[in-house]
């Protein structure tokens, strides 16, 4: 498969590139002394300058990369139904769209800063955040339908729960954000919609994180052939990613745990 070979670098750049985007703009605005250590919001790490620079340019790269990502799934797809099928067509051209709104959503997060144009902000980090966990679990469906050939079932199993976990936590991303009435970066236990400030900041860094690790499973995928069934496959990745998806699973409990 030509057009696969020497792609898998994508996802890897995207995990690298997008995790750095939030961990880096986060460090900096800590020594700015701009946000809280305890869960700030994400764009809150992206407010201000100097950290706004660097998180405005990082995210476009990173909306750039995704859609790249994206596309290279999709033809990943496209070539597999060729050879294999099982896979409706208009469920992978449906993900790739929906996948494209994401990461234009992201664009809009990046270029208007949320103390800026908060509507135009806020609208750009809803389309980021729903489609993206639609993005997931339409991906999470087509891996399914491909198993045996064009993905183990341990893969399966573990896009199935990150995709989970993204949809779990967007429903406290979304309405707990409603409820949030103050817009100062420097938050206090005492303001009366703390709690509904930290419950939407933990969801949303959880969602995000949940989005880095899909895309990391995609690197399996970009290695593979159509020589054979994946399930040999399976044998081998699955205490590997079974381990991947308790890591992640755990990160998410002791984030929750920390509301407790």
């Amino acid at each position: 498969m030509l057009f696969m070979e020497g792609i898998c670098f994508l996802p890897i750049f995207l995990v690298i590139w997008s995790s750095s985007t939030f961990i880096v703009s986060y460090l900096i605005a800590l020594f700015e002394h701009d946000v809280d250590v305890i869960f700030p919001y994400i764009s809150d790490t992206g407010a201000k300058p100097p950290e706004s620079c660097v998180f405005g340019l990082m995210t476009v790269i990173t909306a750039f990369a995704g859609m790249a990502t994206m596309y290279a799934r999709y033809k990943f797809v496209e070539k597999f139904n060729e050879k294999a099928g099982g896979v409706p067509p208009a469920l992978n051209q449906a993900a790739f769209w929906i996948g494209m709104l994401s990461c234009l959503g992201m664009c809009f997060v990046a270029t208007f800063q949320e103390t800026t144009i908060t509507a135009v902000h806020d609208a750009g980090a809803l389309l980021f955040f729903v489609s993206g966990v639609l993005y997931t679990i339409l991906q999470s469906i087509i891996s399914h339908k491909a198993f045996p050939y064009g993905c183990s079932l341990a893969l399966c199993r573990v896009r199935t729960g990150i995709a989970t976990i993204a949809f779990l936590a967007v429903f406290p991303t979304v309405v707990c954000a409603v409820f949030v009435t103050q817009t100062t970066l420097h938050r206090k236990t005492v303001d009366e919609d703390y709690v509904f400030h930290l419950v939407s900041a933990v969801s949303e860094w959880i969602v995000a994180f949940s989005f880095i690790f899909f895309f990391f499973t995609y690197i399996h995928d970009f290695k593979v052939s159509f020589q054979s069934p994946l399930c040999h496959c399976g044998g081998n990745d699955s205490p590997f990613l079974l381990l991947y998806l308790s890591v992640f699973i755990s990160l998410c409990l002791v984030s929750y745990r920390s509301l407790l």
